[in-house]
């Protein structure tokens, strides 16, 4: 009895010593599975990111100086760098190039909103009605593909020289692109938590609300960055060919303004502040919203 008694704690003791080491061999594995990104002092992330963009852009500009100098092209083709800033130099003192710069961007603003609306119900239809994606889904992938330049000459025979032919040109260039990135993203989507959704009552509404886009925002804002960049090439396409006096200046007309008066800087000038609004967006607005998706749900992980 006395040699009973005194292994009893011992097993014990070995049994409290098995289920910590358990306890803690599941906390390490845990860990590693929960490592995200930690946050960085702001200056250190500002250099990082900031750093090798302008390391790219010193060099494009310098490649340029050189085919300038070298005059691969005629000077009256190819200005140089220096030409194009005084080019832009010259549009802010006139007081001209805010209002250019702005009256492009509300009108994408205000098409990708509408086709952010459109395409998400549209996106969720075609993602949950099996006999609507059979149909119309090929047919959204076709528009995708389809330039939205050749959405203008029909969009100005049916509502001629005006803001509804943008606008037009700009929902028919980004909606197929948003509703297939949210058709793509429910795709994605675990069974189990369709199921768990039906379990704790989340249906109808409420489960695409609470279930459904929270579950599908990867591929969701995917679809959305896809439909940004669409709705821009459709809005300047559109600024291009429809010119008229009382549709104010955006920067597509700036840019065939330019090329009616053969002015290369003035071109060239017009091409850098699409570019620079188009990445200015990116990364002021998708690019955080896309890495505050990922850390929160542990995706985005250290390399």
């Amino acid at each position: 009895m006395a040699s009973t008694e005194t292994k009893a704690p011992s097993s014990a003791a070995e049994a409290g010593d098995s289920s910590g080491d358990i306890a803690g061999l599941e906390a390490g594995l845990d860990a590693l599975e929960s490592r995200v990104v930690d946050r960085q002092p702001w200056l250190r992330t500002a250099t990082s990111k900031a750093l090798p963009p302008l390391i790219a852009i010193a060099i494009v500009l310098g490649l340029w100086q050189l085919a300038y100098h070298f005059e691969l092209k005629p000077h009256y083709l190819l200005p140089s760098p220096v030409e194009v800033g005084h080019s832009l130099q010259q549009k802010w003192l006139e007081g001209t190039l805010l209002s250019f710069v702005w009256t492009s961007v509300s009108r994408g603003a205000l098409g990708f909103l509408a086709s952010v609306a459109i395409g998400t119900v549209l996106g969720l239809i075609v993602a949950r009605v099996k006999a609507v994606r059979a149909a119309i889904g090929p047919i959204l992938s076709g528009l995708q593909s389809l330039p939205s330049v050749a959405w203008v000459p029909a969009a100005i025979i049916w509502f001629g020289l005006s803001d509804a032919t943008i606008y037009t040109v700009v929902l028919l260039g980004a909606v197929p692109s948003i509703a297939n990135g949210l058709v793509a993203g429910v795709d994605q989507i675990s069974p189990l938590y369709l199921r768990a959704g039906r379990t704790i009552g989340a249906t109808g509404f409420a489960g695409v609300r609470h279930v459904l886009l929270p579950a599908s925002l990867p591929g969701y804002i995917a679809g959305l960055k896809q439909g940004w960049a669409f709705s821009w090439r459709s809005l300047m396409a559109a600024e291009l060919i429809v010119n008229a006096p009382d549709l104010g200046t955006g920067l597509g007309q700036l840019l065939e303004q330019g090329r009616e008066l053969q002015d290369m800087s003035w071109v060239l000038s017009a091409i850098l502040l699409i570019l620079i609004v188009g990445i200015g967006i990116e990364l002021l607005i998708f690019a955080p919203v896309e890495r505050r998706v990922l850390r929160s749900r542990g995706l985005l992980v250290k390399s």
